[in-house]
């Protein structure tokens, strides 16, 4: 079962959701602090990272951002309802996914089961390596050059990455990328995709303000060239 390290201030949360996990099988190590989660992940090496926005000190946000220095360690963030704000900015900092407190452990443990859930060549059939101008997809090895220089991308960004390439020039709604790539089944929320494309971009493109990989199709959704 994942190794989940969660990073949460408080108490009754942290406890509920730790006690949950562990029923069902996961190994769970906890932090009340920015900083003491910081210190757990060289010495605990979770799976993935669950991790609140709102905390004393160095805030979720700022974890995220620190993790994201030299990790693609996947990360959910929990926020309350109302921190809209900081939402946007934790998945601009990297998070793969969020979850608005309080949530069932049930929708926590699908969230993480989604987010490692091994990526699935949804072109079966395709070779293993893939050449978009100067970008090298390993869809085996799950790994992306660029120029021959490897570009780290976090889970979110690889899925993404792999369902657009899969099929150049189609375009595809936001719900519909939500769907194939968080396995979101309702109607989710548009900003973990914007947010995802907008590090894609940032990550894969030469200009991510002009972008010839991930392209916008104002009003429609997104797709992948033409190159």
């Amino acid at each position: 079962m994942p190794r989940v390290l969660l990073i949460e201030d408080d108490p009754s949360v942290r406890e509920g959701v730790e006690l949950g996990l562990r029923r069902r099988g996961h190994e769970v190590r906890t932090a009340a602090t920015g900083e003491a989660g910081l210190a757990a992940l060289g010495e605990f090496r979770p799976d993935l990272l669950l991790l609140d926005l709102m905390l004393p000190g160095m805030n979720g946000v700022q974890v995220c951002r620190r993790v994201r220095e030299d990790s693609q360690l996947p990360i959910i963030m929990l926020t309350a309802r109302g921190d809209d704000f900081d939402v946007v900015i934790g998945l601009e900092a990297g998070a793969d996914d969020y979850i608005v407190k309080p949530a069932r452990t049930e929708v926590i443990e699908a969230r993480i089961r989604a987010v490692l859930r091994r990526i699935e060549d949804p072109g079966g059939g395709r070779p293993a390596v893939e050449f978009h101008g100067d970008l090298a997809v390993d869809r085996a090895g799950l790994t992306v050059t660029k120029k021959g220089d490897r570009v780290p991308l976090a889970p979110s960004e690889m899925k993404l990455l792999l369902h657009l390439s899969a099929a150049p020039e189609q375009v595809f709604s936001r719900q519909q990328l939500l769907e194939h790539v968080w396995e979101h089944s309702y109607h989710g929320d548009a900003r973990l995709v914007d947010a995802c494309v907008r590090r894609l971009r940032n990550k894969i493109e030469d200009t991510p303000g002009a972008p010839r990989y991930i392209q916008t199709l104002r009003g429609f959704g997104y797709r992948f060239g033409p190159l």
